[in-house]
């Protein structure tokens, strides 16, 4: 079957699914920000940019839109009177997009269709498409590279899994892969699975993970500082990160144990997505935990059990007020494989984690090989290990320590990228 035919089978079936991505999209969700009258970018109407020939950097959602900040910075730094450009999937990472609106301008993704993303490039014209880690749309690839646009994988990664189920179609990696001038991978690994798929070695570079490069600034700082005077200087305070659906149940019980041993702990729960903000804190109550939410922004009293982090882009702010980190979205199974657990390491925090974390392998083992992570697998364990911790104030100082030092040791791939790109971005 040739590329045509590969890619008009796709364009097919993208027309009959598109509806319910877009439906999924626009649905109006508690916690979630609305798109209101933008929901034209997504068919490529989109209003003009201050400037001309921006770099364009896609990054999906919240996530990804963190971890390519400090690039962002670093390009805006190195090459002061460049343009930018962010897209985004959705909303929530639109909202963190527009945090860097000082140094770049946001638009939303446009839906994979050709002439949709032909109407984006007529407007944007850009340099280059970056894209962060492995968000390949087919169309958007052929219709850029047609164009005479660079393209380029930053902080691309390639789980063996993921490399498996190309290799089983490996005619429609093919159709992707042809339009990538750079794949700038996050580990050798990734490097050599996406070498076996096809993609010459001359296009890899491995650059390291940009994850890594996180900074804590010191206002961010002092925002946890003030955040645990509210929840309480003496007080044992955990937090349970990026929760989904299934785990809060397990964390609550854990939570429930921790308070028979130490009656003032406090847990912070903060689920991953917004629309889970109600229903998070309903099953609170159904435990007998007594909580408060952010949002309320009521004194957190003696008997408050839970802290609901029911906010956006405020993460940092609340591992930071905290003592431990448990990473959740590793208590689910084979659903989601776990959540970047670098964060907490750069704060300096010892780190629990479930035992599902095969997104996040290689970090994993690095912190567990210093000694800075432990992974569970049951409420029980978690809260054993929050208890050992809690009444061993060194032992928990030693493992955050640890956690930092392999962040540390890291770092560095903002530079390898840059340094990557230069000849692209230096194109006029």
């Amino acid at each position: 079957m040739n590329f045509f035919l590969i890619r008009t089978a796709y364009s097919i079936l993208l027309a009959v699914f598109s509806p319910i991505l877009l439906v999924s999209l626009l649905k109006k969700k508690e916690g979630k920000p609305s798109i209101g009258k933008r929901w034209a970018e997504y068919f490529g109407f989109i209003p003009s940019l201050k400037g001309s020939q921006p770099i364009w950097i896609h990054t999906v959602s919240v996530g990804e839109t963190i971890a390519a900040t400090p690039l962002i910075r670093a390009i805006k730094e190195k090459y002061p009177q460049q343009k930018i450009l962010i897209t985004t999937t959705t909303t929530t990472g639109a909202e963190q997009a527009l945090k860097l609106s000082d140094i770049a301008e946001h638009r939303y993704m446009p839906v994979d269709f050709s002439w949709c993303v032909k109407r984006f490039l007529k407007v944007v014209q850009p340099k280059c498409m970056l894209i962060m880690e492995t968000e390949l749309w087919p169309n958007t690839l052929h219709t850029v590279s047609k164009a005479g646009i660079p393209i380029a994988v930053i902080n691309a990664r390639l789980s063996e899994r993921s490399a498996l189920r190309y290799k089983k179609f490996q005619s429609v990696f093919n159709l992707i892969s042809q339009n990538l001038d750079q794949v700038l991978c996050q580990h050798s690994d990734d490097a050599q699975r996406f070498n076996q798929l096809g993609i010459a070695s001359e296009k890899i570079t491995v650059t390291g993970s940009l994850k890594f490069d996180i900074s804590v600034s010191e206002a961010l700082t002092q925002q946890g500082g003030h955040l645990r005077k509210k929840l309480g200087d003496k007080r044992p305070v955990w937090i349970a990160a990026s929760t989904h659906e299934g785990e809060d149940d397990i964390i609550y019980q854990a939570h429930q144990k921790l308070l028979e041993g130490i009656p003032d702990a406090l847990l912070i729960i903060v689920p991953r997505h917004p629309e889970r903000f109600a229903s998070v804190a309903g099953l609170s109550s159904q435990h007998g935990l007594k909580v408060v939410s952010r949002t309320e922004n009521t004194p957190v009293t003696s008997d408050v059990h839970v802290y609901l982090g029911d906010t956006m882009g405020e993460m940092l702010t609340l591992m930071s007020a905290s003592d431990i980190c448990f990473m959740a979205g590793s208590l689910v199974g084979e659903k989601v494989g776990g959540h970047n657990m670098l964060e907490p390491a750069a704060l300096g925090k010892p780190i629990i984690n479930g035992p599902s974390f095969f997104n996040f392998k290689d970090i994993t083992n690095q912190l567990m090989q210093e000694q800075a992570l432990v992974v569970c697998q049951s409420a029980d364990e978690i809260s054993d290990n929050l208890i050992r911790l809690f009444k061993d104030s060194s032992a928990r100082l030693q493992m955050g320590s640890n956690a930092y030092q392999v962040v540390k040791r890291n770092q560095g791939a903002v530079t390898k990228t840059i340094d990557a790109l230069a000849t692209t971005i230096a194109t006029k």
